[in-house]
């Protein structure tokens, strides 16, 4: 075992000694330590709940013979932190957290790991941890929230937000304001639509990091607590088979994800995260394979924002097993790969059936014939960009219009509230990268008002920023290369014509080489608004978003 050499012979009595302090018997140290990575904090209504299945994960390695050793790794909530400076914290800490597990794994010999995040960036960054470190591990989240409801209408984080904005416009009472307030988002657990932190949970499922209900079973079932313990016992056979991050989270799997992505219209931050996690398993997951996906893949799911169901309901209809026992008519997945549960992918899927065709539509009924997500390429973005197609209106996948630049989400949410932009505009906010930002932070605040304003049938919005998963419309991010590192996002001025075209991919700047030319001569950066600690340093080792936003 990996741990003897914190645990075993002579030379490591004075280990043994602090093992003492920490109360473990003679028993246990002749067992498996298996570090319990608890994301837990009273900040996150996704972790707030994360105590209990810690506890029942700690109980599952127990009666499986294994020693679990607790300890925290911390998780920002988006939507608490959206529309302000600290937004710029968010995607960040996904290397904060990959790193700092690694030290605490690296440094106390751990044999095994069982991880337990629930919202966005610690579902990645617990990922790459697990993939840098390749001891045997295993994922347990913390479950999705329970939908909302007002009066007769279910409800979930995007409409807290977008109520906001019919407000402003003078179309919601603040009376029906509070309703929303009160009411949306009425459990713990991750936010109930398919946003960033369901959309990872449920890939962590496909990936085979994870086992059934994963990603679906809501945070307040007593189901979840069983799945926390199954998962507990599980790392005891995966240590036993040794059976490791990098066996199961292969180019192969990766792919699966990808197509199960498109199938389940997941947030447009998985463009970000899978390429980071495939990144620390030594696969490059170029994003343009995902076009290619898309083009074989339906869309099976509408889930809130892009429609009316929610993840509770995915789960009550199968679950992801579900969608993938579907796409796998078509023959789209590789099921031949091993597993966190120790079985193959086509072992796990074999006999689930879709219990609700109106949830997951069968392969014969898609919502659209290819996926989810669209990756664009063209003049404005020469390096990709990524829009969540499945949740754009038809009469925007299509749009030309002139320009709206704004250097910043705030100068572009002021102009949104004050009725400055009109029908057909499309509104671009730069300097939001992952370097420019710093940070890159998510746009929900400006995608949301141009909802609640009327507008999504009729605006568009790009950056080089990112989108929250409970952003929906006509919404294009990941502009790569970004403002900061001299991309032509950084030369669109006021008016210019861009050209968006979903179905063909393509995404164009209608200014001359000659013209741009003229614009790039003396040029320089905006100068970014934090300039010292954490921020400063990430922002000189960040790659561009078409990469994932990897620390080089």
């Amino acid at each position: 075992m990996r741990s003897d050499s914190v645990k075993s012979g002579m030379q490591n009595v004075p280990k043994r000694a602090l093992l003492r302090a920490l109360g473990l018997t003679e028993e246990e140290m002749t067992r498996p330590l298996i570090g319990v990575v608890n994301s837990y904090n009273e900040v996150v209504p996704g972790h707030m709940n994360l105590d209990k299945i810690t506890e029942a994960v700690k109980a599952g390695v127990r009666l499986a013979g294994g020693v679990p050793l607790e300890f925290p790794a911390i998780a920002v909530c988006d939507g608490i932190a959206m529309g302000h400076q600290g937004m710029k914290y968010s995607l960040v800490t996904r290397d904060l957290i990959a790193d700092s597990t690694e030290a605490m794994a690296m440094a106390h010999a751990f044999d095994a790991m069982v991880m337990i995040p629930n919202c966005d960036k610690n579902v990645p960054g617990l990922l790459m941890a697990a993939a840098r470190l390749n001891l045997p591990a295993i994922f347990v989240s913390g479950g999705p929230m329970l939908a909302g409801r007002v009066g007769d209408l279910r409800t979930s984080f995007s409409s807290m937000s977008e109520a906001v904005g019919s407000y402003t416009a003078g179309k919601m009472s603040q009376e029906t304001l509070e309703e929303y307030e009160c009411n949306t988002c009425p459990t713990c657990g991750s936010c109930s639509g398919m946003y960033t932190a369901n959309s990872m949970n449920c890939l962590t499922e496909v990936l085979g990091m994870g086992l059934r209900g994963n990603g679906t079973i809501p945070a307040v079932y007593s189901e979840r607590l069983r799945l926390a313990k199954r998962a507990g016992m599980q790392i005891m056979e995966l240590l036993e088979k040794d059976i490791r991050p990098k066996d199961i989270m292969t180019a192969d799997a990766f792919r699966n994800a990808l197509t199960m992505d498109m199938a389940l219209g997941c947030s447009t931050n998985s463009m970000l995260h899978l390429p980071a996690i495939a990144h620390e398993c030594g696969v490059d997951l170029n994003l343009e394979i995902a076009n290619e996906l898309s083009e074989k893949t339906p869309n099976l799911c509408h889930l809130a924002p892009a429609g009316h169901t929610y993840v509770e309901d995915l789960n009550a209809a199968g679950g992801i097993y579900a969608v993938m026992s579907e796409i796998n008519k078509l023959g789209l997945l590789k099921t031949d790969l091993i597993t966190a549960t120790g079985k193959t992918v086509g072992e796990n899927i074999e006999g689930v059936h879709n219990l609700n065709p109106e949830v997951i539509r069968p392969v014969e009924n898609p919502y659209s014939k290819t996926g989810g997500i669209a990756v664009l390429k063209g003049s404005l973005a020469p390096d990709t960009c990524v829009v969540k197609q499945s949740a754009v209106v038809p009469e925007m996948l299509k749009h030309e219009g002139p320009a709206r630049v704004f250097e910043s989400e705030e100068a572009a949410q002021e102009a949104i509230n004050n009725d400055q932009i009109n029908a057909g505009d499309v509104v671009v906010i730069r300097y939001e990268g992952p370097k420019g930002g710093p940070g890159m932070r998510e746009m929900l605040n400006p995608t949301s008002a141009i909802m609640g304003r009327g507008l999504g049938s009729s605006v568009a919005l790009i950056t080089d920023g990112r989108f929250s998963g409970a952003t929906r419309g006509a919404c294009v991010g990941h502009v790569s290369p970004e403002a900061a590192a001299g991309g032509p996002i950084a030369f669109v001025e006021e008016g210019d014509i861009i050209s968006i075209d979903i179905p063909n991919r393509s995404i164009e700047l209608k200014v001359s080489e000659e013209e741009l030319a003229k614009r790039r001569e003396g040029w320089t950066p905006k100068e970014p608004e934090i300039k010292t600690g954490y921020l400063a340093r990430y922002a000189k080792l960040v790659s561009s978003a078409n990469k994932g936003a990897i620390l080089e």
